[in-house]
């Protein structure tokens, strides 16, 4: 084993050992899939930012965070999405972000793709032994600001 072969050995293990990030790729990171709960974080700023988004508004509809479930709305969200969850919400008698009567208990975020600027990132329901309920979102890049909440993908 020549010099150069056995120094790229060590800094494997040690990457390994030591857990550090620096040895993914960035395309792996970019399809990062993201777990439930908050103990694993989202791959990009967009799945980052949905799957932020998500947490505090389930603890707010579940009285766990002591916040309004529209002031987290709004501050996320668009002024012109929120006019259109309201109009979901009357009309199908349902939460217009968990897309159901009642609060999924797991979830993963996944950003698919980018483009012009947006990110469109699933978020992908569990309900229990029942089947799994994607709902996918448009995020602006420049500021994180989420632009879109559709049953499919905007893009």
């Amino acid at each position: 084993m020549n010099r150069s072969s056995a120094m790229r050995r060590v800094l494997a293990a040690a990457l390994v050992v030591g857990g550090c990030l620096a040895a993914v790729p960035v395309q792996a990171v970019a399809v990062a899939t993201v777990g439930v709960g908050s103990e694993v974080r989202a791959g990009t700023p967009a799945a980052q930012r949905v799957l932020t988004f998500f947490e505090e508004y389930r603890a707010a509809v579940l009285g766990e965070s002591g916040e309004d479930p529209g002031a987290v709305r709004e501050r996320y969200l668009s002024p012109h999405l929120n006019v259109r969850l309201d109009a979901w919400a009357a009309q199908n008698e349902a939460d217009p972000v968990f897309r159901a009567q009642n609060v999924p208990g797991e979830w993963r975020v996944h950003e698919e793709k980018q483009e012009y600027g947006y990110a469109s990132v699933r978020l992908t329901e569990v309900w229990g032994e029942q089947s799994d309920q994607d709902v996918w979102y448009t995020v602006r890049l420049t500021d994180l600001r989420i632009f879109e909440l559709n049953d499919g993908p905007a893009f």
